[in-house]
């Protein structure tokens, strides 16, 4: 547990500053600021209520959904740029482990900034977006496999609730997976981290796994309409 000692005691000042940066900075609620500047509304009044880019998209417009999702993938970008900033010097082999956990840390910090943003009193979208750059900052592996399984569910379902909530619950296991294969230095050319310890691993997984199950809360009232039968589907039309 010497990552854990080393990281929460001998360098907690590296740690709040990067979780508290990462969560003011992912408070800024993009899909809010652009929707009230185009139409003095609330998105959080619109539809189904989210302040995310969907809600974005079908309320408001295609535009202002574009710029909502730059804004919520850049704010993951930023945030794991705080702590990666922050630790320049810390490039050894020893100390990269602690490097990388901190900036999963402050991703998962992002993603709840995201999602209960203090600016707007707790109440801001579901991390899909920002979690995506989180991924793509820490590891970009991860958003590869991901993106395969969102593919493939999609061709089959056809919505988009349903592949967040699985590649949620996957997430974990993916990030674990792919960093047990570094520790058995399978395809030791995409190792991002050397050398990857017992521990950094289960960090990996707890951090992420939280991150994860944030994200299937969120999404409790697309759970409720997937049971219910009624959640959106995105199909194309017919003339």
């Amino acid at each position: 547990m010497e990552i854990l000692t080393d990281l929460f005691y001998n360098h907690c000042f590296f740690v709040i500053i990067s979780c508290i940066g990462a969560y003011l900075v992912s408070s800024v609620n993009t899909s809010i600021i652009v929707t009230y500047i185009v139409r003095h509304e609330d998105i959080r009044k619109l539809g189904s209520g989210n302040a995310g880019f969907t809600n974005v998209l079908r309320c408001v417009g295609k535009i202002p959904a574009i710029i909502t999702f730059v804004g919520d993938f850049l704010k993951g970008v930023v945030s794991v740029l705080i702590p990666y900033f922050l630790t320049f010097g810390w490039d050894s082999s020893e100390m990269q482990p602690e490097r990388s956990l901190l900036m999963y840390l402050a991703g998962l910090f992002a993603v709840l900034g995201h999602m209960f943003p203090i600016y707007y009193k707790f109440k801001g979208g579901k991390g899909v977006v920002t979690t995506a750059s989180v991924i793509i900052m820490t590891d970009w592996r991860v958003l590869v496999v991901e993106l395969i399984f969102f593919a493939i569910l999609f061709a089959v379902t056809k919505t988009i609730s349903k592949c967040s909530l699985v590649c949620s619950a996957l997430y974990p296991f993916i990030a674990a997976g792919l960093r047990i294969f570094d520790r058995a230095e399978i395809l030791p050319a995409l190792t991002p981290i050397k050398p990857t310890t017992e521990v950094f691993i289960l960090c990996v997984f707890i951090v992420t796994f939280i991150n994860g199950l944030v994200i299937i809360v969120r999404h409790k009232d697309n759970i409720k309409r997937i049971l219910e039968g009624s959640e959106n589907r995105i199909t194309a039309d017919k003339h």
